[in-house]
Formats: structure tokens, sequence, C-alpha cells
């Protein structure tokens, strides 16, 4: 594997959660927000396979995560190079962040952090090829972050940009 990992320390922000959360938005806020950064959406980088069997309800498992995990972090890697970046992607098991690590060296983690009442009613009114009923799935698997993996920040959903940006920009 070619080392495309961030050598020049431009900040990485990986805003992470289960679907439906708002990683996107939040994710798009940062980036506006983080001088000269790119965002990345996540979900972009799923190949069409795993979109349809997302779509027909068939939730993903580990080997079809894995190539879209590479795809991403190497996609990531080399815009970090130049600029920050702001990723948004599930990132639901510690092995799949360990996995962006091996790209990224280190990035913060931002865990959007919502009821399963909350972001089902989101998922409801959202035209997205995840389905609602995949949401449990996505809390089964989900491995929640912890300070021991690197840098984190747990966010509740749904509570606006603001206060995030605010926490951040001290920290950053």
């Amino acid at each position: 594997m070619k080392n495309t990992k961030n050598t020049k320390k431009f900040p990485i922000i990986l805003v992470m959660g289960v679907s439906g959360c708002g990683k996107s938005y939040i994710g798009q806020k940062l980036a506006a927000q983080l001088k000269d950064a790119v965002f990345i959406e996540g979900d972009e980088y799923h190949p069409q396979k795993n979109i349809e069997k997302m779509q027909t309800g068939i939730p993903l498992n580990d080997e079809d995560r894995w190539p879209w995990l590479d795809e991403l972090g190497r996609s990531a890697a080399l815009k970090a190079k130049d600029q920050p970046v702001v990723i948004s992607c599930s990132a639901l098991k510690k092995s799949y962040r360990q996995k962006l690590r091996g790209y990224l060296s280190d990035f913060f983690t931002v865990y959007i952090q919502g009821s399963k009442e909350e972001i089902l009613d989101r998922m409801k009114k959202r035209n997205h090829f995840m389905p609602p009923s995949l949401l449990d799935n996505q809390l089964d698997t989900l491995e929640e972050p912890l300070e021991e993996e690197g840098p984190l920040l747990v966010y509740p959903a749904f509570q606006g940009i603001e206060n995030l940006w605010e926490i951040l920009s001290q920290i950053l």
C-alpha cells in the first residue's frame, strides 16, 4: 500500500455516527467554518453494489465496507496533504476508524449521538438510499468511539452547529 498519510498538520475531522444523525449537515457546516477546508461525503465513495444492497434493505457487512473505507481513506489522505479536511462517514466500528487512521494518521473525531427515535424520525423525512429499516442494524453494529482511540468530542444530534464550532475552535 502506497503511503498517503497526512504528513502536514492540517486539521482532519471525522464526523461519524449512524445513518440519519446529521453527519453530512454538520460536516458541511464545519468545513465551511475551517479556512480552505474541503468536505468529503463518505456516502459518495460507496460502490454501486453497496448502495443497491442498502436500498433493498440489506445491511452491509465488513466485506462490503472494507473497499469503501479504503477508497475513502486514500482520497481523504491525498486531499489532506494540501488543506484541512472534514469527512462524514458512519465509521461504526473501531476497526473501521482504525482503517481510516491507516491512511490519515491522526484525526479529530466528532461523534454525533442521538436517540433512536429522533434519528428514525429524521430518516423517514429524507430522501436517501439508506432506508429507515436499517437503523436497528446500524445501532447494533455501532461501537461508540473512546478517547483512547484519539481526540474525541461526543456531540448531541440535532443541537445545531453553533455550539459545536465554538467548542472545536478552541480545540483545533
